[in-house]
């Protein structure tokens, strides 16, 4: 036995730890501008009054501690479900469904570039995934 067949290959990369990051980035992004949305709402329009800065206040808090759970299985369903209410909220207060169908769209966009690299995945085609 040789010395090169000894040494057991490098464990593969796990493509989806920096995509992790950022939807983590993305879920305080997003709190950040959903709690800043506190100091728009009291200033113009119906803010939803006492009841709409609930909302926000939990929506933010909501995203924050999400971060935390981004490496689980079904992190991806909390994410669409803090979207979706997000969106709702937006009857309560118009500013928090506009943030509803920005921020939907970014995490469509992302959901989409992370169904690409599992298709990638599956069919051998990343950069990792190839021999020297």
């Amino acid at each position: 036995m040789t010395e090169s067949e000894s040494v057991p290959p490098p464990p593969a990369t796990d493509p989806f730890k920096g995509f992790r990051g950022v939807m983590a980035g993305t879920l305080i992004l997003e709190a950040i501008v959903v709690l800043l949305t506190l100091l728009v709402v009291s200033k113009f329009g119906n803010n939803g009054g006492p009841l709409g800065v609930a909302v926000v206040l939990v929506l933010g808090v909501a995203m924050i501690v999400a971060c935390r759970f981004v490496g689980k299985p079904w992190a991806i369903k909390l994410i669409i479900t803090l979207q979706v209410l997000l969106l709702a909220s937006g009857a309560l207060t118009f500013a928090l469904g506009v943030l509803g169908v920005l921020f939907g769209l970014v995490w469509f966009a992302l959901l989409w570039m992370r169904h690409d690299v599992a298709g990638k995945m599956a069919r051998g085609e990343l950069p990792s995934q190839r021999l020297p």
